[in-house]
């Protein structure tokens, strides 16, 4: 799988991209051959049609897309690739009728349309390739189609290949592509760094916890990125039922996302100062896992109260987020599949985030609507804190009563940033159906937002 556009190639096909309402314009344009045959396969510039028109000795002569309305193309992203996951395999260039301002996107949507988690299979059909239309930044939206990639393979890979060594692995290998430093703390090592709770999370599981902590860029604004890396989460002893652990090996879903953001940075060579901490845990079931009502002590000094052990993400990020701010970078982000509340709230599709910065919320909602990556803001809700304060400790991780889950998560992370801008991100990490561009599986939210947001977020 190479998610790259094709070399330009007097042989590539003529593609045209006709919208519903402008399709019988185009068809004046043409001879009777082409209009008949056009009428005989039933192509009416619909989104997701696509149509192979032959010359008169049989052979290509051109290709059609459908673009659909206006109105339908507001109903989801990615139009073109939806018809270019309908061609056959072979080299095209773009010939009319795709709008300028939307070149970007929809290229980008072609290039991911190519995308295959094919690791355990023999054989992957291949994709139709793309000649990157005129005007548009090929090598910027191939650096974001592998960092999305990344992300989407990071998180379909199962839990057997892909525990906390092996995203350890996957850090050390972005990190040698762009000459980044990574170093990483592991196992009782943990607890000599005073990472207490990173440890808590992981101790009883085969595969050691760690803490993956990348730096790259020597210039610039200082941004961290934090992702949580739970890469299987059974519940702890607070066991899920069988039907809400079958998607867990998406749980490090936070740490695909921000490795897969890095690539996109450091790709295109963006002037700033990275730095990328993971904490890389299994939640498991062991003689020696954290219990219910323990109380644990994190690298801040907050005490955290466990009322139940499968709301171990924030505990891992909390220690990630307090060695984060020690750094007073200028954003710190995190990205984290973390409560269920937010899929409730947003469904899906949609990336909920938290921040108290209009700066922030003001240039990522523009970028968002720009490239197609819709986000939702959520409120830090201060009159929400008393329920994250139990009787016997500073901060209880799982409060009772179910209410607003979604912004009790992001109110205890909150509490372990306190000297630099924060926003998190409580993303899904996974199509559930299949849409254009974006199969089954894995996937980024959030991740091309913020990198087409990141010049207006850190010109502060």
């Amino acid at each position: 799988m190479l998610l790259k556009f094709a070399e330009p190639s007097q042989d590539a096909l003529a593609l045209h991209i006709l919208d519903e309402d402008t399709l019988d314009a185009w068809l004046d344009a043409q001879g009777d051959a082409t209009r008949n045959w056009i009428a005989a396969n039933g192509f009416t510039g619909a989104i997701g049609q696509a149509l192979i028109v032959p010359s008169g000795n049989g052979e290509a002569a051109m290709a059609l897309a459908g673009y659909g309305t206006k109105a339908r193309r507001a109903r989801g992203r990615f139009a073109l690739a939806a018809a270019a996951a309908k061609l056959p395999k072979g080299t095209y260039r773009i010939e009319s009728g795709l709008p300028q301002k939307h070149a970007e996107t929809e290229a980008l949507g072609w290039l991911l349309a190519g995308y295959r988690f094919d690791r355990y299979k023999t054989k992957s059909p291949m994709a139709a390739s793309l000649i990157a239309p005129e005007g548009v930044n090929a090598a910027r939206i191939e650096a974001i189609a592998a960092g999305e990639a990344l992300t989407r393979r990071l998180i379909d890979t199962p839990a057997s290949d892909m525990g906390p060594p092996d995203l350890e692995t996957a850090a050390r290998a972005l990190a040698g592509e762009h000459g980044a430093t990574v170093t990483v703390t592991t196992g009782d090592a943990l607890l000599e760094a005073n990472l207490p709770m990173i440890h808590a999370v992981g101790r009883a599981a085969d595969r050691a916890p760690r803490l993956i902590d990348l730096r790259w860029g020597d210039g610039g604004p200082a941004l961290t990125l934090v992702g949580k890396g739970v890469c299987f989460d059974t519940g702890g002893l607070n066991l899920k039922p069988g039907g809400s652990m079958g998607l867990m090996k998406k749980d490090m879903g936070g740490a695909a996302a921000v490795l897969g953001l890095a690539h996109m940075i450091m790709a295109t060579g963006t002037k700033i100062r990275l730095r990328v901490l993971i904490p890389a845990v299994e939640n498991s079931v062991s003689a020696n896992a954290f219990r219910p009502q323990d109380i644990l002590t994190s690298r801040k000094g907050l005490t955290v109260e466990i009322n139940n052990t499968d709301a171990e993400g924030r505990l891992v990020l909390a220690d990630a987020l307090a060695l984060a701010d020690e750094d007073k970078p200028d954003q710190i982000i995190s990205m984290a599949t973390l409560t269920g509340a937010a899929r409730v709230a947003v469904g899906p599709d949609l990336a909920p985030y938290f921040s108290g910065d209009s700066h922030f919320v003001n240039a990522l909602e523009k970028a968002a609507a720009e490239v197609a990556d819709p986000v939702w803001r959520m409120p830090f809700h201060t009159p929400y804190e008393p329920l994250i304060e139990p009787d016997i400790a500073d901060l209880d991780n799982a409060p009772k009563g179910g209410f607003a889950g979604c912004i009790t998560a992001a109110l205890f992370l909150r509490r372990f940033v306190t000297d630099s801008p924060y926003a998190h991100f409580d993303i899904y990490g996974w199509q559930p159906t299949a849409a254009p561009a974006r199969p089954k599986g894995g996937t980024g939210q959030a991740t091309r937002a913020v990198y087409a947001a990141l010049d207006d977020i850190l010109a502060r």
